[in-house]
């Protein structure tokens, strides 16, 4: 199983590849599921700011693609501009509806360096999916 460390590491390798022209502020996420596969993502801005598309987001799109069914586990997310990198309002119920609600792990470069672990539930304890 791939580790929060190594995780981190594919989220910090990705971000190499943002397109972040405007905002100048790149950003990498890798998502593991439950099944040991693990997508990447990175921020692709637009000049119309709100046809931006987060990392997160990316990376969840990219596991849709590809018929991801798997239980969502973890997401590391990296910006080489902010410690603590964490996702956004959007992206938290992205990674809230792609858990369906589970315990996922959210993976952050903490301000000393080393990791910094917290869940969804933590960072968006309201969070909603609808009856399917």
């Amino acid at each position: 199983m791939v580790t929060n460390e190594e995780l981190m590491n594919i989220a910090k390798e990705a971000c190499k590849n943002s397109y972040s022209p405007y905002s100048k502020f790149p950003v990498g996420a890798a998502i593991l599921y439950s099944d040991g596969t693990v997508y990447k993502g990175v921020n692709v801005e637009n000049s119309s700011f709100g046809l931006t598309l987060c990392a997160e987001r990316n990376a969840l799109s990219s596991a849709v693609a590809n018929g991801q069914k798997g239980n969502l586990m973890a997401i590391a997310i990296f910006s080489p501009k902010e410690k603590m990198c964490a996702p956004c309002g959007a992206c938290r119920q992205w990674i809230w509806e792609f858990s369906k609600g589970n315990e996922v792990a959210i993976i952050l470069e903490a301000k000393n360096g080393g990791l910094y672990t917290t869940t969804i539930k933590e960072i968006l304890p309201l969070g909603f999916l609808l009856e399917e």
